[in-house]
């Protein structure tokens, strides 16, 4: 049997099921949300006030200008694509679920996410493959927790291996 690849080589090559253990830990690299880019987001997939004008934003639930929910989403998978959670395997979801919004977003905020690995098991009906279960979490560059969410994602698993069967 092969020793473990230290991390950051492990990235660097298509990953599969047995490659994962539980508890395991993918961070991400830093992403700064410009107040130009949070605003271009809004405009083009959540137009809300409270994504666009400063007095509407003021007199909101927020109390200021705050970024789309659905734009923090999306920078977490980015985040997640650029720490090559699955190595050069792409990321393939079967189920996003305990979606949870703890702290909005705010234009010029700088995101991180973590992946914990929760569980990995082999497909029982499609045995060549199997699902990678992770909660994720976003913050912000102040530790604050932005954003929660439970990844179900789908990869090859290698023949002749066993894993708990799904």
């Amino acid at each position: 049997m092969a020793s473990p690849l230290p991390s950051d080589q492990k990235r660097e090559q298509p990953l599969s099921l047995e490659d994962f253990t539980v508890g395991e830990r993918i961070c991400s690299s830093a992403f700064t949300v410009t107040a130009e880019l949070a605003h271009d987001f809004a405009r083009a997939y959540d137009p809300q006030p409270m994504h666009l004008e400063e007095d509407a934003a003021r007199a909101s639930f927020f109390g200021e200008l705050v970024g789309s929910g659905w734009q923090t989403l999306a920078v977490t998978m980015r985040l997640m694509v650029d720490a090559r959670l699955t190595g050069t395997t792409p990321i393939i979801g079967a189920e996003f679920r305990e979606i949870r919004f703890h702290r909005p977003m705010r234009p010029g905020d700088t995101l991180t996410a973590e992946a914990e690995v929760l569980a990995v098991r082999r497909s029982r009906s499609k045995p060549e493959r199997g699902f990678l279960d992770l909660h994720l979490t976003t913050m912000n560059g102040r530790g604050e927790t932005l954003l929660t969410q439970i990844w179900t994602l789908v990869l090859p698993a290698r023949a002749g291996r066993a894993n708990q069967p799904s």
